[in-house]
């Protein structure tokens, strides 16, 4: 019997949509695009599978709001049966796309983005769809190659985006984990939002860490993909 989320997401009318454009982006990691046919807030995610066959997974949208396309950015996983299937996909392919839908809203006021690998999805929509002005990004990575959209970022944010490189070192990189810059700050801003978006893991840690600094709870939001 299917209960909770997973129950959920089976249950959601998809729409057929013929594919745009597929970008690999970095070493299977990719971009798909399809046409946009529903209005979403940043930060909203889609279920997407390519055959009934194989339950839908959930993407955050990278796409800005005002545009005429829907993309998702998602991962190779060699265990799975979508992602793979996705990578091969061709332009006019099939996919299968739900509504957006979901909490993890993007807003005016004054925030930090926090993001592990593709966990970076949702704020890019944020900042495309003009909500980046008094944000500052901290994306962490294993390699260089992982800082999706780190030219983007880099124009919009400058010095408000912080790239922490767990496994290599670069300029303008912090060589160290995500959660080891955190820990070295001494003073965080205490009156502004907190948004989290990666594993499960690293949602605890990263929250954990700043509640440990003083940031009340209700001023975290996070998404957790798995």
């Amino acid at each position: 019997m299917d209960t909770g989320l997973s129950g959920f997401i089976k249950k959601l009318p998809l729409q057929a949509q013929p594919l745009i454009r597929l970008k690999e982006i970095s070493s299977e990691v990719f971009v798909i695009s399809i046409n946009r046919n529903h209005d979403f807030l940043p930060g909203q995610v889609v279920a997407v599978t390519t055959d009934f066959s194989i339950p839908p997974r959930l993407y955050s949208i990278c796409s800005g709001n005002k545009e005429k396309e829907l993309s998702i950015l998602f991962n190779v996983k060699h265990d799975g049966t979508l992602s793979p299937k996705m990578a091969q996909l061709k332009k006019d392919d099939t996919l299968f796309v739900s509504f957006p839908f979901g909490a993890f809203l993007g807003d005016d006021k004054p925030a930090w983005w926090i993001a592990a690998g593709t966990g970076i999805a949702p704020y890019r929509s944020m900042l495309r769809s003009g909500l980046g002005n008094n944000k500052t990004l901290i994306h962490g990575g294993r390699t260089t190659d992982s800082f999706y959209f780190s030219d983007e970022m880099t124009a919009f944010l400058s010095d408000r985006y912080i790239r922490c490189c767990s496994q290599q070192s670069g300029e303008g990189l912090y060589n160290g984990r995500l959660t080891s810059w955190l820990q070295n700050q001494e003073d965080l801003p205490l009156d502004h939002l907190f948004y989290l978006c990666g594993s499960a893991e690293m949602v605890v840690e990263v929250r954990d860490i700043l509640i440990g600094k003083g940031v009340d709870i209700d001023r975290i939001m996070s998404e957790i993909y798995f």
